[in-house]
């Protein structure tokens, strides 16, 4: 198995130093190491991007996110090398976007809904499909949650002169970085820290803090059965399953990622994050 993560920008010879840990672990365990320009791939310049890749074969990218776009752009300047990336472009959009990976999760999950664009007319319809009360505002990919005020919360979807602005707003602070469309997910109060898993074709290999709360680690008795069915049905190779309990004491689904651009948390040791992933 290769290993393919980002290069230092300053030194493009070296790994970047927020992957480094991952890169020595997994070199340490006999797995190859290659790096690519991940700023390349982001101005769509593939093949200069994976200039450095020397070795053939099945591989993993463990790196900073990418576009659906990109991932595919990826893949084939990949592909033309003899690299085949375990998740296909295909398997890569169904795991990073909402609406690929809602409908499988949908009763384990806040209810929610989106659009194909950006319009007025397209956010009335789709906010009219929840009807009333509180939501959350995203697009496929992400939300602002350091803006909540602004460009997240909407107290009442039933509003719609209210709910339009906090989706002008963020419109205006995604601007070109938007994926997809517009996401409202029925707002849901949670009293817990988030709680990510990975998973590995349908397997759960490994529960870990969240990066954004890495000394927050996950209750030692959490029941992963619940989720386990609905996570092997996504039939996806790698991905992680946020989950934060809600205020009756549910476990819910807050996000689902491809595991390959999701970050590992700071307490969560390297040698053993790629020893759970590669069954080392």
């Amino acid at each position: 198995m290769l290993v393919i993560v980002p290069c230092d920008p300053l030194r493009p010879r070296r790994v970047d130093p927020h992957f480094a840990p991952e890169a020595t672990a997994a070199r340490h365990a006999g797995l190859d190491v290659v790096v690519i320009d991940h700023d390349a791939l982001v101005r769509a310049e593939a093949e200069r991007a994976i200039a450095r890749v020397d070795a053939t074969g099945l591989a993993v990218y463990r790196g900073w996110m990418l576009s659906s776009v990109q991932y595919a752009a990826f893949a084939e300047a990949l592909a033309r090398r003899g690299v085949t990336l375990r998740t296909s472009p295909t398997h890569y959009r169904r795991a990073h976007e909402l609406p690929g990976w809602y409908p499988q999760v949908a009763e384990l999950t806040a209810e929610s809904v989106w659009t194909t664009g950006t319009g007025r007319d397209l956010f009335d319809s789709c906010r009219a499909r929840l009807g009333s009360g509180p939501a959350v505002l995203r697009d496929y990919t992400k939300s602002l949650k350091h803006h909540w005020d602004e460009a997240v919360f909407i107290p009442d979807v039933a509003d719609g002169e209210a709910a339009w602005r906090v989706a002008h707003r963020f419109l205006q602070l995604r601007g070109e970085d938007l994926a997809g469309g517009l996401v409202l997910r029925r707002y849901e109060k949670f009293t817990s820290a988030e709680v990510r898993t990975w998973w590995v074709a349908g397997h759960c290999v490994l529960v870990s803090a969240h990066p954004d709360t890495p000394d927050h680690l996950p209750p030692p008795d959490l029941d992963l059965a619940p989720f386990s069915s609905a996570v092997a049905a996504l039939n996806l190779p790698f991905v992680t399953v946020d989950l934060v309990q809600r205020a009756d004491g549910v476990w819910r689904i807050v996000e689902v990622g491809d595991g390959q651009v999701s970050d590992r948390p700071s307490s969560t040791d390297p040698a053993s994050f790629i020893a759970a992933l590669f069954n080392r």
